[in-house]
């Protein structure tokens, strides 16, 4: 049986990614708008093994993915072009070896058309500018299987999409790959002597677990792999420069434990410290507590009556669906006991902030960076009486408006009192293209500055009927105040739950130069210097 469970800072981040969270699905529509087991495998070509990572390996209560059978012979692209070479460096002398659990695989020249089956595997790719002509499904109902984050690296592309729950070695030897990436895949020994008699395979590291590569290592390899390790030194640079950032920023985070935790149809579960979401806590500084490695797998089972392992200074929850995080609010009935939970010191990942969070890549953790480090600074700021906007989205928090410690008031749903409310007008009206500069200049900082980019941005919204940022819930502490937003084109809700941050400066809510030019940067308007 296949676990559903997941394997996965807002604008208040100190660092300048290359991409905002809200980029991801900007950039993509802007594109569209221009134009195991050890048991010997059976004797058919499906494979035995995978027991896919949950979506939370996949999310967690979730039921598992189905099986998916695998499409004709005729089906699979066998004649298709390999894909134009966009810029390999050359930088490694093939042949190369690469080292792994199962041995050494070499490749003996630049892979062309390589097949990818590890499940968060083709974001690395993509990083690294090969776009796969195959790619293992997961969960979410993507375009292509691939989350928004990684769409502009796909570009048009429309590769192979084997299924999340079987592989079927016809399909994959009917792509014709020169390689097989199956890093992050939880591959049997039976099913790689399979893989490796249609092409070079790239295995998990010996050293690590299944899933439990870090992300960096995962780079790294497949830079060598494909010819591209000085991309893949400059892009763990990149993302770990993001990371770093953070963490400096909060050294105090580094006196405290943390979890990532999840529920599936078995019960709730916390995973190890070789996890992939675990050892993003640990990048920023966190402790993840060695107990969780007791299960000797890359997640330990946790009973509903004693949570007691996840009673941590921080604790996030991830889930593959809504319907997952509403179970962790309303099936655990011992999680209101926890003292995390009387504090105030939980977190939800949305979907999209779980799927990210899950998938770990060079391109995803960019987005978590984006999104998940406002939220822990609320969640461990020391004071019970803050809101994490999350944990009220998904009832965690009980009541629509929560007094701050100031007499300030947080909402959600929309529903806006006090200073919450003047700073979500100011909020909406900064980012709505259809506004005019003169409205919005009162609540922008260095307004006539950027009058030049709210002239672009109103153009390149009338393309799309109009950009508006609306928000759904705002979290006001002190002079600053936490907005949660929906990104809508025209009438159509484009993306959900984004976070930014909007301060109180001489009595008017005011829009940071830093806050507004991301944005901008995302809708690829750029701002003047």
């Amino acid at each position: 049986m296949i676990r559903t469970l997941l394997p996965v800072r807002l604008s208040g981040h100190r660092g300048v990614p290359r991409r905002t969270a809200v980029a991801l699905t900007l950039s993509a529509a802007l594109v569209i708008a221009a134009c195991g087991s050890d048991d010997e495998p059976a004797a058919s070509d499906e494979s035995t093994a995978t027991d896919a990572p949950s979506e939370t390996d996949a999310p967690a209560d979730t039921e598992a993915p189905a099986e998916t059978a695998a499409p004709p012979e005729t089906d699979a692209p066998a004649d298709t072009e390999a894909p134009a070479d966009d810029g390999a460096t050359g930088d490694a002398a093939f042949p190369v070896e690469i080292e792994h659990k199962f041995g050494t695989t070499t490749i003996e020249s630049e892979p062309q058309r390589v097949v990818s089956i590890g499940f968060n595997q083709h974001d690395f790719l993509l990083a690294l500018d090969v776009v796969p002509v195959g790619l293992r499904d997961w969960y979410g109902e993507q375009p292509n299987s691939v989350w928004p984050w990684a769409q502009d690296e796909l570009g048009d592309a429309a590769p192979e999409v084997i299924p999340s729950a079987e592989l079927s070695f016809e399909q994959i030897a009917a792509l014709e790959p020169d390689m097989i990436n199956a890093l992050w895949s939880g591959i049997t020994e039976q099913d790689y002597e399979l893989l490796s008699a249609i092409a070079p395979t790239v295995a998990e590291p010996a050293e690590y677990q299944d899933y439990g590569t870090p992300w960096q290592e995962q780079t790294e390899i497949l830079g060598l792999a494909t010819g591209r390790s000085e991309e893949a030194a400059q892009v763990v640079a990149d993302v770990e420069a993001l990371v770093d950032d953070a963490r400096d920023s909060n050294p105090e985070w580094a006196e405290l434990d943390a979890a990532v935790a999840f529920v599936t149809e078995d019960g709730p579960g916390v995973y190890s410290t070789e996890d992939i979401r675990s050892r993003f806590l640990a990048d920023l500084g966190f402790n993840i507590p060695a107990e969780y490695d007791e299960g000797g797998d890359f997640f330990l089972e946790l009973s509903a009556e004693d949570l007691s392992a996840i009673d941590v200074d921080l604790l996030v929850w991830v889930a593959g669906s809504q319907e997952g995080l509403d179970a962790i609010v309303e099936r655990l009935a011992t999680r209101p006991t926890l003292g995390v939970v009387q504090e105030g010191r939980e977190i939800f990942a949305s979907i999209e902030l779980g799927g990210a969070f899950s998938h770990s890549s060079p391109l995803s953790i960019e987005f978590v960076v984006e999104q998940l480090i406002p939220e822990i600074e609320l969640a461990v700021d020391g004071d019970p009486t803050t809101v994490v906007p999350s944990a009220v989205e998904v009832g965690a928090v009980e009541g629509d408006v929560a007094e701050s410690d100031d007499g300030g008031e947080s909402a959600a749903g929309g529903e806006f009192e006090g200073e919450a409310a003047a700073a979500a007008e100011a909020w909406a009206t900064v980012f709505d293209s259809a506004v005019p500069f003169a409205d919005k200049a009162p609540f922008m900082a260095d307004a006539d500055a950027l009058a030049g980019t709210v002239e672009a941005y109103a153009e390149t919204g009338s393309s799309f009927g109009g950009i508006s940022l609306v928000p759904t819930a705002a979290t006001v502490d002190g002079d600053t105040a936490t907005i949660t937003y929906d990104v809508n084109f025209g009438e159509n809700p484009a993306y959900g739950d984004v976070t930014g941050t909007i301060s109180l400066v001489d009595g008017v809510w005011t829009v940071s130069r830093d806050e507004f030019c991301s944005f901008m940067a995302s809708a690829r308007v750029g701002c003047d210097a």
